[in-house]
């Protein structure tokens, strides 16, 4: 049995999630629909999780400086 952990843990942050999913799906070319998105392969979800890692370390770093 899969247990799903996806969910947000402060729901006032969803919205603003939700923009940077939509930005990041953007900056790597991928059209992303607001809801249901099953019809993406596993590279264009992937790419777009790995814009957001990228785009957050990023801004990690920036914060070190």
């Amino acid at each position: 049995m899969a247990n799903n952990n996806n969910r947000t843990l402060v729901p006032q942050a969803k919205e603003g999630l939700n923009r940077f999913k939509m930005e990041s799906a953007s900056e790597v070319g991928v059209n992303l629909k607001e809801g249901y998105n099953g019809d993406l392969t596993s590279r264009e979800a992937g790419s777009v999780g790995g814009q957001m890692v990228k785009k957050m370390v990023e801004s990690y770093e920036q914060g070190l400086k």
